[in-house]
């Protein structure tokens, strides 16, 4: 059971969702714009820290404009599903996966991963991701463009 002095209220979801559009944005910047000091946006912040809400904080980059041009989504069947926790410590290790989610549905897992070219995807799926064991056969979608990929509006916040 969460304290009562670790409760959520609107301040929080402000404060969030002004770091949602941007983590770099100041917090005497944040403060100004939802009339708080910026101390308390750091205490709020470190709230939300211990409580497990916010969970560090993450540059985004353009794959592409640095050359991996290929994002792709496998529909991964396990031979057993009880071999999800095992099979997806493995495909941790794989440093093209870049999500793994555990699903319902036609699939067990549904992965995100990232390459180069159709070349180095044929490699990853090859000779990294067919070869973990508990993979009984995949499903590979590949991504021609993503066109919206945002965080939840929390809080209503005017700029």
């Amino acid at each position: 059971m969460i304290e009562k002095n670790l409760e959520i209220d609107n301040t929080d979801l402000k404060i969030l969702s002004l770091l949602m559009q941007d983590a770099n944005m100041a917090y005497t910047e944040i403060g100004k714009r939802i009339f708080v000091s910026g101390g308390t946006v750091h205490v709020r912040m470190n709230k939300l820290k211990q409580m497990g809400i916010v969970r560090g904080s993450q540059l985004v980059i353009d794959h592409a404009k640095l050359g991996w041009d290929i994002s792709a989504f496998l529909g991964i069947y396990l031979d057993k599903s009880s071999l999800y926790e095992e099979v997806s410590r493995q495909l941790e290790r794989i440093p093209e996966v870049v999500n793994v989610h555990y699903t319902t549905g036609i699939y067990s897992i549904f992965a995100k991963i990232v390459c180069r070219d159709t070349q180095h995807l044929r490699e990853v799926l090859h000779d990294k991701i067919q070869k973990v064991s508990g993979i009984q056969r995949t499903e590979t979608f590949i991504s021609l463009e993503e066109s919206v990929n945002r965080p939840i509006p929390f809080g209503d916040v005017k700029e």
